[in-house]
């Protein structure tokens, strides 16, 4: 090739994926204002993060709520704050992604009524709705119907959407947090594909949409998907993602169009994988992961929004999300990346790196299938027992220094950090007053919403056309955004569906995942077992009794599943209820399991009201003898806070030994029964 061939190829490049920070946080206002900077800043795309409440299907004052208003996300309540929300921001032009699941077709049905205000054509817009159930029963807990009525909520949607919003992605089926909780690239592929068959079996099953149409349902199916920093093997993942899509829409659903039949995903790089110790490393690993989704244009994301170095630490500020958006825009426009065709075609070693994993997810999901799909096995617990043993085993390999992790488990030495030296600037942080007001404008908004300007009618009609409608088999889109219409909130259209639908606990998968760390003689785990057994038998007990709490909304269950089980491993007897519990039933249930310790799990950032809660429950109780241990992603001067109010030790994602902590929970409950410590053997 001349020089000028070589010039004329380097100006054929393929345009760049979509460039998101998902983001929001504290109000609608706060948010609207962080969105218009960014778009200015070139992002191309929203993708917008809400707030547990408006996730989980509760307004801001309900006693759940507490502690969570505005902190992952920002609150919707009603069409209010979603005109706030997008105010001059003209949707028809945005490609907007929204990281909601349950309330998936709520936000939508909000998302349509402030865009026809806008004057917009409802058959332009174009963006995302997550909406994928199943990996809220195993991995994020945002859940709030049964697996029945929630597939009927998707489905619902999806029809809608293919014959009123063409060009909008009603589902995008996510993996990304099946890795985060444990999955192996097999199950994640496989966990993923099975909840697609599941989706698309639904749709064609209820008969809303005409087989000749089911190119159009499968054409707007979109995945999202985790990356993490085993680059090589992340990029072959989804290189097979790519060919057994291809494979189950032909051969299932007889998809004969091979553009309705594309893979397309969008990504964010491993969020939980990012470390708190020397977290300037972070950056190079949100690089590398970035790879795995955009050297093979054959398998390129369509999208990609990035974490930002600090996660670990707590909330990214603006600052930090712009460094993110800009690593994405120096690879896609400095970079040749997108000068050249599929680099890896003809790899023999990714080829065959391919075949395997595509063989191996192919069995999986036909166990899968053998077992009556993929809502069967969440019922089960079969999927769910999967992850928490994939995850126990991979902290055994961090722990045992097989798995590196630089700065965690080697290479800790290090200089100091002038990004951290300032800890309480070098995060976020959300006004507690935030919540206060939020909740005073909900009140304002339910006494106003019959007047003028606004005018709804009252809700109560459309609530109980909602109602009727879910007991038949209607579809559910129409009465809902006539609830939207009628400035209901988010709080009473979800509770209008629990009416009906009922609520849901999924299974935690402790008590049958597999001992991951034997205890062998002069191991640490052995060592923790000797402690816990002598401790039982100084306080006269059969077993030491640990419960295990997740108050508040957060739902990110993986650390507080991996205590629990190696609690257990350690001779504990653990009381874990799960997810979604109020400080005053962690307590109730504390005083009648009689526990010796409660540790509790929050990475929402709502510790600073809920574990002071608990403690002052168990004075009040009485019950100021059983130690409180707090962990989760806490910053420094939270943590100092904490202590000071009574907590007996607090763990962040630093503390990587998990055997360690629950040593360290021994010595606590020692030290609050007044016995001496146990030496340590030499």
């Amino acid at each position: 090739m001349t020089e000028r061939q070589a010039a004329n190829a380097r100006k054929e490049r393929d345009r760049p994926w979509l460039m998101r920070t998902y983001a929001g946080h504290s109000t609608a206002e706060a948010s609207n204002e962080l969105y218009r900077r960014n778009l200015a800043k070139g992002q191309t795309g929203l993708s917008v993060a809400f707030d547990l409440p408006t996730q989980t299907g509760y307004d801001p004052d309900h006693i759940l709520a507490r502690g969570e208003v505005g902190r992952v996300g920002v609150p919707v309540s009603h069409v209010g704050d979603m005109r706030r929300l997008f105010q001059d921001i003209p949707l028809e032009q945005m490609n907007t992604s929204m990281t909601i699941n349950a309330t998936a077709m709520w936000l939508l049905a909000l998302y349509q009524v402030v865009a026809e205000e806008q004057g917009a054509d409802i058959t332009k817009l174009q963006g995302t709705t997550q909406n994928d159930i199943v990996k809220e029963y195993l991995s994020r807990g945002t859940h709030v119907f049964p697996p029945g009525p929630s597939l009927r909520l998707t489905t619902d949607m999806i029809a809608y959407t293919v014959n009123h919003m063409p060009k909008w992605n009603p589902i995008n089926i996510c993996s990304y947090h099946l890795q985060e909780a444990g999955a192996t690239p097999v199950q994640e592929i496989a966990y993923a594909m099975s909840t697609a068959i599941a989706v698309l079996d639904a749709v064609r099953d209820s008969g809303q949409v005409p087989q000749e149409r089911m190119g159009d349902v499968v054409a707007r199916i979109s995945f999202f998907v985790n990356a993490g920093v085993r680059f090589i093997e992340e990029m072959c993942k989804m290189r097979a993602f790519t060919r057994i899509w291809d494979k189950v829409t032909k051969e299932r659903y007889g998809i004969q169009d091979p553009k309705q039949r594309r893979f397309r995903y969008g990504v964010q790089v491993n969020s939980l994988g990012l470390t708190e110790a020397q977290p300037e490393n972070n950056v190079q690993r949100i690089v590398l992961e970035m790879l795995a989704v955009t050297l093979s244009k054959d398998a390129r994301a369509r999208a990609v929004q990035l974490p930002a170095w600090n996660e670990a630490l707590g909330l990214p500020r603006p600052w930090d999300q712009q460094w993110s958006l800009r690593i994405q825009q120096v690879l896609a426009h400095e970079s040749d990346l997108l000068e050249y065709e599929d680099i890896f075609d003809g790899s023999h070693v990714i080829e065959a790196k391919v075949s395997a994993l595509v063989e191996e997810s192919l069995a999986e999901m036909e166990r899968i299938q053998e077992m009556g799909g993929t809502m069967a096995a969440v019922e089960s617990g079969y999927l769910k027992s999967q992850l928490v043993a994939s995850h126990a085993e991979r902290r055994a390999r961090i722990e045992g220094g097989e798995e590196k992790i630089v700065g965690v488990n080697c290479f800790e030495s290090t200089e100091p950090n002038p990004l951290t030296a300032d800890l309480d600037t070098a995060i976020m942080t959300v006004d507690p007053a935030v919540e206060a007001r939020v909740v005073a404008a909900l009140q304002h908004w339910r006494d106003t919403r019959y007047q003028p300007p606004f005018n709804h009618p009252r809700p109560c009609k459309a609530l109980e056309k909602l109602k009727e409608a879910a007991a038949t088999d209607a579809n559910l889109m129409e009465a809902t955004l006539e609830c939207a219409r009628a400035g209901v909130t988010t709080g009473e259209w979800a509770g209008a569906l629990r009416e009906v639908f009922g609520e849901f606990r999924a299974p935690t998968g402790v008590s049958s995942a597999p001992v991951a760390i034997p205890a062998e003689e002069g191991s640490a785990l052995s060592e923790v077992r000797r402690k816990v057994d002598l401790t039982a038998r100084d306080l006269g007990v059969g077993k030491l009794r640990f419960l295990v709490g997740k108050p508040g909304l957060d739902g990110h269950s993986n650390g507080a599943e991996q205590i629990a089980v190696r609690a257990r491993d350690a001779g504990f007897e653990v009381v874990y209820q799960g997810i979604r519990l109020t400080p005053e039933q962690i307590v109730d249930a504390a005083l009648a399991e009689d526990v010796h310790a409660v540790g509790l799990s929050i990475l929402s950032g709502s510790h600073a009201q809920l574990v002071p809660d608990v403690l002052e429950r168990l004075r009040v109780a009485g019950a100021t003898d059983i130690p409180v241990i707090a962990g989760g992603i806490i910053p420094n001067g939270d943590a100092e806070q904490l202590r000071a109010a009574g907590v007996a030790a607090v763990f962040t994602p630093k503390d990587f030994d998990i055997t360690g902590i629950i040593g360290r929970i021994v010595d606590e409950i020692r030290k609050a029964n007044k016995l001496d410590p146990l030496e340590v053997p030499a």
